[in-house]
Formats: C-alpha cells, sequence, structure tokens
C-alpha cells in the first residue's frame, strides 16, 4: 500500500493567499482565492485534480493498451475540471476528459482504442475517486 500526501497551508482570512504542497516536494504553489475563482496566476484545487486525473488515467490507459498487445508510442491526456460557483457554495458538476494516442500494433482500431478509453475512464483509481461528480466525459482520438 503506497501512502501519498499533499499539504496546504494558509495565512490570512480569505482575501490571504496560500500554499499547496506535496510530500515529495515536487510541487509548491501559490494559490489564492483569486488564482481559483478569478483567473489570476498561481494554482488551486481544481487545477490539481485535474493534473491528478489526467496522470492516473494516462498511465491507467497506457497500462490497458499494453495488457491487449498494443505498442504504445505515447498517450496524452488533458482533463478540464469545471466547478459552478453554486451560490457561494462551488461544486465540481463536470470533468471532461480528452486523449490521444499513438498506438499501433496488435490490430487495434479507433474502436478498440474508444473502448480502452472508456474503460480506463471508468476504472482509473482517480476515476473511482471522483464518481461522485455529476458528468464526465471523454473524448479520445487514436492519432
Amino acid at each position: 500500500m503506497a501512502n501519498h500526501t499533499g499539504k496546504a497551508a494558509w495565512t490570512g482570512d480569505i482575501k490571504g493567499h496560500g500554499r499547496l504542497t506535496t510530500g515529495s516536494g515536487v510541487i509548491d504553489a501559490p494559490y489564492s482565492v483569486g488564482s481559483r475563482f478569478q483567473g489570476e496566476k498561481g494554482s488551486n484545487p481544481e487545477e490539481l485534480i485535474g493534473a491528478a486525473h489526467a496522470g492516473c488515467y494516462t498511465m491507467y490507459l497506457t497500462s490497458v493498451l499494453t495488457k491487449h498487445g498494443h505498442t504504445v508510442a505515447g498517450v496524452t491526456t488533458t482533463t478540464t475540471v469545471t466547478m459552478d460557483p453554486n451560490d457561494g457554495h462551488p461544486v465540481i458538476t463536470k470533468i471532461h476528459v480528452s486523449t490521444e494516442g499513438h498506438v499501433s500494433g496488435g490490430g487495434i482500431t479507433a474502436d478498440d482504442f474508444q473502448k480502452h478509453a472508456e474503460d480506463a475512464k471508468a476504472n482509473c483509481p482517480v476515476s473511482r475517486a471522483l464518481s461522485a461528480v455529476p458528468e464526465m466525459t471523454l473524448e479520445a482520438k487514436l492519432a
């Protein structure tokens, strides 16, 4: 079993600022109300959820493709996390996964790739953790 940590530290009231860090030390990013809701420079929890989901999804899809005898040259995934302000009670309402795979061998077709992409969407650990999000869509392209 692996345990991984994320940490947030905040200074001041809601107009203050904070830092988001990971246990590995690889991520150390500022965040604030401005970076979360107003497009200012800095990170935010939803951006990190998107990056984590894209990373997990891509690794899972690559594993599925490999197990089915395909040769994976590369997979690129972008995950867009949509948050609705919801009258002051923000909620993540949608996640859109867009993936493109450079895959050959094993007679792979666009339909095969779509099937494997749907499998990854349903079963990667982060997708499963995000299952409470009302809508998760997928766009998959075999390049």
